[in-house]
């Protein structure tokens, strides 16, 4: 797939974190990093296992507090508002974990219907069983509506589990390794899922990835995670266009091993 152009550096900042930094004790994982997300943009983050990756997509949910810096996404601050606020703001933030975290004593319809009717109290019976057919048709999953996710493949419930994340209509997704353990050609739709997502959608996203092939094909920009600060920031081309030996394993594994 043919990379898509750099995002527009005028456009709307969703998210934007300035200083961040996070420790655990004497491991200090996030060193005053710097990060914007904007607008209907898919950003990726790659970076080796304990950079501190998910502890970044769990400060902008709220979920941990920084120890010092400042995140703002939809323009609030997010250790600065009430527990209300929070919880208002993540039903804008939809998280796709990697398990895809399906409830298995429930049906697609039911793991489906289960946010909506949690959230949005004044929908009628109609209203939801519309927006559960809308969303998996979305996904090219609307047979499985009866199913368990026990019944299913890895691909689909991969799927199964980005249509319970869009169901609340967020405006900021945030996919925890949408291709981990998943085949090659499953991976290829997942990534042009994620794509079609953002286009119909309008959607911003974060992508934590291992998976160049998908940071490839669904970001429109890259940011590399090392030695807990950004190192380099830019398109695919412009972050692998190095002889830094930090960053060309990365590279050399997905691609040449």
């Amino acid at each position: 797939m043919e990379q898509k152009k750099e995002t527009d550096k005028q456009a709307e900042k969703v998210i934007e974190i300035k200083g961040l930094r996070k420790s655990f004790g004497n491991f200090h994982v996030l060193k005053g990093i710097d990060l914007d997300v904007y607008k209907r943009e898919n950003l990726v983050v790659l970076g080796k296992s304990g950079t501190g990756k998910s502890v970044l997509i769990k400060i902008i949910v709220g979920l941990l507090t920084p120890d010092s810096g400042d995140v703002k996404v939809l323009g609030q601050h997010v250790d600065q508002i009430t527990y209300k606020e929070l919880l208002a703001l993540r039903l804008k933030v939809g998280f796709s974990f990697q398990n895809s975290a399906l409830y298995d004593s429930m049906t697609v319809r039911e793991n489906l219907e289960f946010p909506l009717i949690r959230n949005q109290k004044n929908l009628t019976k109609g209203e939801v069983n519309l927006a559960v057919e809308e969303m998996l048709d979305a996904v090219g999953l609307l047979n499985t509506i009866n199913q368990m996710p026990s019944e299913l493949s890895g691909g689909q419930r991969k799927r199964i589990g980005i249509a319970r994340t869009l169901i609340l209509r967020p405006e900021i997704v945030l996919y925890d390794e949408p291709t981990a353990g998943l085949d090659p050609i499953t991976c290829l739709d997942i990534n042009n899922l994620i794509n079609e997502v953002q286009t119909r959608f309008h959607t911003s996203s974060i992508v934590i990835t291992h998976d160049l092939t998908c940071a490839k094909s669904v970001g429109n920009r890259v940011a590399m995670l090392l030695d807990g600060q950004f190192q380099r920031v830019g398109t695919f081309e412009e972050v692998f266009n190095t002889n830094d030996e930090r960053v060309k394993p990365f590279y050399d594994y997905n691609f040449i091993q």
